[in-house]
Order: C-alpha cells, then sequence, then structure tokens
C-alpha cells in the first residue's frame, strides 16, 4: 500500500491489526514523506534510527492479543516536550545541545502505548507566538497556500511545526501544547484537529514551562477519533506534577456515538467582536445551525468579563514566564555566552540571556518581570489574577444553568502569510488568541474543528468549549460537527 503516511490514527490502526500493513511500513511512508517536506522546516530533530527501533519492537508487540490503541503509529513531538537523549530545545538558543537524560511523562505516556516517535518538531520559542516566527529554527511554513498566490503562510503557533506535519501528512499526528491557544489556533489554520484538555488531565512534567497555571498538553491528528485516541494515551495521574487530577482516564473513543440530542450549545454573545470578518460570522452561524439540525438546543449566553480576557492573560501569562525562565543562566546547562577578562557572574548572566533569549521571549520576560516588581505586583498582577477568577466564574454560572458546550470561532482569520505581522505593532499579533485565551484563564476543555474555508481556500475552523474534565463528551459534540461539516480539504502538495 502506498501514501501510508496520508491515513489517520483509527485507520492506520485497523490495518495494523488486520495485519494489512506494518508499522515498520508505517513509519518508513512517513520518514520518506519527512525528507521530501523540508521547505515546510516542521521537523527540527530527525529520530530515524530510533523510530525504525520503535517500529520493529511495536510490530513484535502487535503480534499479541493485547497491543495498546497507538501501538505502532508514528508521531511527531513538540520540541517542548523533553525526550530522552535527543534534543529539546524549546526552539531556542539559550537550550542549544541540551539533550534530557529523562522523558517527559506524556511522550513516555505515548512510548507505553507503543506510538512510534518521528523526530521533533518546530515551535515559536519558548511557546510564546501566534505564527511560528520566533523560533531558533526559523519559521514553519504551512503547506496550505492562498488560491493564485504563492506566498508562504503561517501554520499558527506555537504548536505550528506539530499542525504543518499533520496537515501535510509527515506523521499520523502530533503532540502540541496550549497556554493560550497554541493547539487550537493552528489546527485552525490547517484544517486539522486540536484538543487542549481540562488542565490537570495531562502531566506538564518534563514539558518546559512557560505559564504553569496554564499550560497544558495535548494532541494535534487529522479527525476528532484520531484526538480521542490519542488524548487517552496521553493522560494519566502523574505523582511527578503536584496539578496533574488524580481522575481515572475515560475509553474516549468509545464515547463517540455522534448523538447529540438535547444537548444545550451556548452561544456567548461577547464573541461577536467589532471588525470580525464576515466569512466568521457566517461560519459561526453555519456551525450553530448544523449542531440544531443534529438535536442540540442553541441557547444564546453571556460571559460578561470576555473582554478583560486578553489583557489578564497578556499580565498572568508572562509573569510566569520571567519566573520560570530565570533558570536559563549558562551556568548548568544549554548556551552560555564567551566572556571577556574582567567579566564577572553578572555578565555571564547578561550576555548569555541576551543571546540565548529571541526578540519577543526578551518582551515577555521584561513585561513579566515589570508586572511583579514591587510597586506594580497589586496594579497588574493581583488585579489580572481577581479577574482570571470573573472569567472562571461566568463560565461555571454557564454550566451550572444546564449548558453542555460553547460554540465559538477558533481564530479572527484564516491563516496569515509569513511576515505579514510585523514586530513594530506585538499586539497585533497577540489578538490572534482573542477567542482562545478565556479557555486556558478557566482550566476548561476546548476543541477546534475544521468546518470550512475561505473566499481564498484556506481552512476556518470552530471552537467547542466543554465542561471540566468531560473531554469524553467535548469530543462527542466535536464528532457531531465534524460529520455535518463534512470538511475533507487537503492542501495541494507544493513542496
Amino acid at each position: 500500500m502506498t501514501d501510508l503516511n496520508k491515513l489517520g490514527l483509527a485507520e492506520a490502526r485497523d490495518l495494523l491489526r488486520k495485519g494489512e500493513t506494518t508499522s515498520v511500513e508505517l513509519t518508513q511512508s512517513c520518514l520518506t514523506a519527512i525528507d521530501a517536506a523540508g521547505a515546510l522546516n516542521a521537523f527540527v530533530h530527525k529520530t530515524p534510527e530510533l523510530a525504525m527501533e520503535r517500529a520493529k519492537a511495536a510490530d513484535e508487540r502487535l503480534k499479541g492479543d493485547d497491543a495498546p490503541a497507538m501501538c505502532g503509529l508514528p508521531i511527531g513531538i513538540k520540541d517542548l516536550f523533553c525526550t530522552k537523549g535527543v534534543d529539546s530545545q524549546a526552539g531556542s538558543r539559550i537550550l542549544e545541545g541540551f539533550k534530557p537524560e529523562y522523558e517527559s511523562t506524556v511522550s513516555q505516556n505515548l512510548i507505553d502505548n507503543g506510538a512510534v516517535m518521528l523526530g521533533k518538531l518546530n515551535m515559536d520559542e519558548f511557546a510564546m507566538g501566534s505564527s511560528n516566527e520566533t523560533s531558533v529554527y526559523g519559521n514553519a511554513v504551512s503547506p496550505w497556500r492562498r488560491d493564485n498566490d504563492d506566498a508562504e503562510l503561517t501554520p499558527g503557533g506555537s504548536s505550528g511545526g506539530s499542525a504543518s506535519a499533520v496537515a501535510a501528512d509527515l506523521c499520523l499526528a502530533a503532540t502540541g501544547t496550549d497556554t493560550g491557544g497554541s493547539i487550537r489556533q493552528p489546527a485552525a489554520f490547517t484544517g486539522t484537529v486540536g484538543i487542549k484538555p481540562t488542565y490537570g488531565r495531562c502531566s506538564r512534567w518534563g514539558v518546559v514551562a512557560f505559564a504553569s497555571s496554564l499550560d497544558q498538553a495535548g494532541p494535534m491528528t487529522k479527525s476528532v477519533r484520531d484526538a480521542a485516541i490519542m488524548l487517552e494515551a496521553m493522560c494519566g495521574h502523574d505523582a511527578k506534577d503536584s496539578t496533574s487530577a488524580d481522575l481515572a482516564v475515560p475509553n474516549f473513543e468509545a464515547m463517540l456515538t455522534g448523538d447529540i440530542k438535547g444537548k444545550k450549545i451556548g452561544i456567548p454573545k461577547e464573541y461577536r467582536m467589532d471588525g470580525m470578518p464576515g466569512e466568521i460570522e457566517t461560519l459561526w452561524a453555519d456551525g450553530t445551525a448544523m449542531l440544531k439540525d443534529a438535536g442540540a438546543e442553541i441557547v444564546d449566553i453571556s460571559l460578561p468579563h470576555t473582554k478583560y480576557a486578553l489583557p489578564a492573560y497578556y499580565v498572568i501569562a508572562p509573569a510566569e514566564a520571567s519566573s520560570n525562565l530565570a533558570r536559563y543562566d549558562g551556568v548548568r546547562y544549554g548556551h552560555r555566552a564567551t566572556l571577556e577578562a574582567g567579566d564577572g557572574i553578572t555578565e555571564m548572566y547578561e550576555k548569555t540571556r541576551a543571546e540565548g533569549f529571541g526578540h519577543e521571549v526578551q518582551r515577555r520576560v521584561m513585561i513579566g518581570t515589570y508586572v511583579l516588581s514591587a510597586g506594580f505586583y497589586d496594579a497588574y498582577y493581583n488585579r489580572a489574577r481577581r479577574v482570571r477568577t470573573l472569567i472562571k466564574k461566568d463560565f461555571e454560572d454557564v454550566f451550572a444553568a444546564g449548558v453542555d458546550a460553547i460554540l465559538t470561532p477558533a481564530t479572527p482569520s484564516a491563516a496569515f502569510g509569513l511576515g505579514e505581522m510585523t514586530d513594530a505593532d506585538p499586539v497585533q499579533m497577540y489578538l490572534n488568541d482573542v477567542f482562545t485565551v478565556t479557555v486556558n484563564l478557566a482550566g476548561l476543555p476546548g476543541i477546534s474543528v475544521p468546518a470550512g474555508l475561505d473566499a481564498q481556500g484556506l481552512p476556518l475552523g470552530l471552537q467547542l468549549i466543554g465542561k471540566p474534565w468531560e473531554e469524553g463528551d467535548l469530543l462527542n459534540t466535536a464528532y457531531a460537527l465534524e460529520a455535518a461539516a463534512g470538511f475533507v480539504a487537503k492542501p495541494r502538495k507544493w513542496w
């Protein structure tokens, strides 16, 4: 069988079970596709020898009756996850040469489930960005192009390499992380599915920290069913992460019935933003109609503190980043600046951090240090934390009133061109997160489902927000939306 790399997780799993293909064949197909896709700059650390070794082991395991669902399936791992003996740089120069002696819990869970790692994927430096333009490896490029236009487009960020690789069929699925939309926004930009689970559902241990109270790992896949399969493999309680929830992980795939009759879907009026493109409005209205046709009850809801979400996020996230990134000083591991005669420890710290961190990371560290400093802590950081509590309560009130899920746009536009959002006004870039940050601030699960194309032939996504710990129910609603939308478009191959 040719083009095995174009399969999804569920299809490939079923073929493996029937003995119609092998993990070695699947893995080789993906490795060939990766080698031919240098123009996308999605994979930044390739691990072909390790991949083939794990594929052979998976094929042996598949001969038994107890092989788990992910056994033998080739995937990509975002560069934010520490992987034993493999470069784990978080897209930053400051972690150059860092090869951890340990495996992150999420990637270990996937290994234990038999998944095959093809390599590490490009990302915005320390997951700070919405376009994958802040990476030390250079830009990740979307496989999508506008009709009659060869301009390179962003695959979104920070999980841009993951989104690009999945959309271009370089791997069957990939891991991502989401601090303010970094799974859902790239998924929407590339016509893929991305779910951010409830905060605490996936362990953060071994994932390079950006903003510890917001970061959460999740899968990026070709379908909702694939997301359910991979999420189950990634989740689980971890004693090494104090924020990890000690809850049983359900069989998410078994919950995909597509039956959403009687479910209440909330439509928040605050998400109707000024200047929102008509195409996004239409897509949202179409998605609402699809869920209604599937038997759901549509109700208008209010999330009154939504307008404060973006400013609150851009106080809290940089504050936590400033604290988390203080450890990168050139002393123990990673990049260390060359010193001149007479330089002391202070100069070493200054030069190392100036050379090692890119501009966006430097900007956020400085903002974070400022809002945590004496005299500003109460005015900014504490106020933002109080706003966060109000945003969380908005959602709690809506769910308490009987709403099962909330439907919103995933992004305010389709993918934009690389270099189109200049460094001159970072706020324009930050506005990309307007529909996604509330979910992280409230710790809720959210999923982006591809639902249509814009006038230039680019994918657009819809976001569903669910109740805490009810990813299974959320995935089922997304499954019904996916079936109704019938999105099957793929990028035309140019790379």
